[in-house]
């Protein structure tokens, strides 16, 4: 039997060949990948998941510290923030950070600086959000206020024209103490909104009608109490009043006065 080994040969080289450009061209699609992962849509490094994390090009144990971190209640507030924390290369770093869009409350042109003495006695800045400026993006950074919470925040504070007092959260519906807490240690009013003390003795039905609480009837009830007993010496008297919410006296308060 007779073989043609320079045809084996020739076979192989063949062989040899297809390999090497298959490979080349396995090459040249990693090379152009990585471009693609370049397009990162702007997002808040806080809620990066596992998934996200991956397709970031974060390791494991990079995305594990950023989770563990954020169960604890941490937030992270800045590019630096999040080397810090994850541990992530600088050129990855350099890569994606671009792309972090952090709350308006680390922004210090809507928020005032305080200092409070920290537990060994150094001082310590915190940054405290216009509470009547805040988006609704920046509430969900409270712990307990999603999506649903936060426009409702918003469409009140719309409502009654801007907080006046943080205790108005009160009457969010939905809004736990617990919650409310937590949102008083990070926001506090800094732009109040225009709103003139009325005496109650001399305000008039329209002036009465604007404020927050009170509808028609009610207007029409506190006008009657007082012009049957001359004069409202107390605000303990409205409890008399049909139909009164006394027990948002402390927010109706912050409108009116006797004097």
């Amino acid at each position: 039997m007779f073989f043609d080994f320079s045809s084996e040969k020739e076979a192989d080289k063949i062989n040899d060949r297809e390999v090497e450009i298959y490979q080349k061209q396995l090459d040249s699609l990693n090379r152009i990948a990585p471009s693609g992962r370049d397009t990162i849509y702007p997002f808040n490094p806080n809620y990066i998941t596992d998934f996200k994390g991956y397709q970031l090009g974060m390791k494991l144990e990079e995305i594990d510290r950023l989770l563990v971190y954020r169960q604890n209640g941490k937030w992270i507030n800045s590019v630096e923030d999040f080397q810090k924390i994850t541990g992530v290369s600088d050129s990855l770093l350099n890569r994606i950070s671009r792309s972090f869009r952090f709350p308006e409350w680390t922004n210090k042109r809507n928020s005032v600086t305080f200092q409070n003495k920290g537990s060994k006695g150094s001082d310590i800045d915190i940054a405290i959000s216009d509470l009547n400026s805040a988006s609704a993006e920046d509430f969900k950074l409270i712990n307990g206020v999603g999506d649903v919470l936060s426009e409702r925040i918003v469409k009140y504070r719309k409502k009654i024209g801007g907080f006046v007092s943080s205790i108005q959260l009160n009457d969010v519906y939905g809004l736990s103490s617990e919650v409310i807490e937590r949102i008083d240690k990070k926001f506090q009013i800094v732009s109040r909104p225009n709103i003139a003390i009325k005496n109650l003795n001399l305000i008039t039905e329209a002036e009465l009608a604007e404020i927050p609480y009170f509808n028609g009837q009610l207007v029409r009830g506190i006008l009657s109490y007082r012009r049957l007993h001359e004069k409202i010496t107390s605000f303990e008297e409205l409890s008399k009043i049909n139909d009164f919410p006394y027990d948002k006296i402390d927010r109706i308060k912050l409108y009116l006065t006797l004097e």
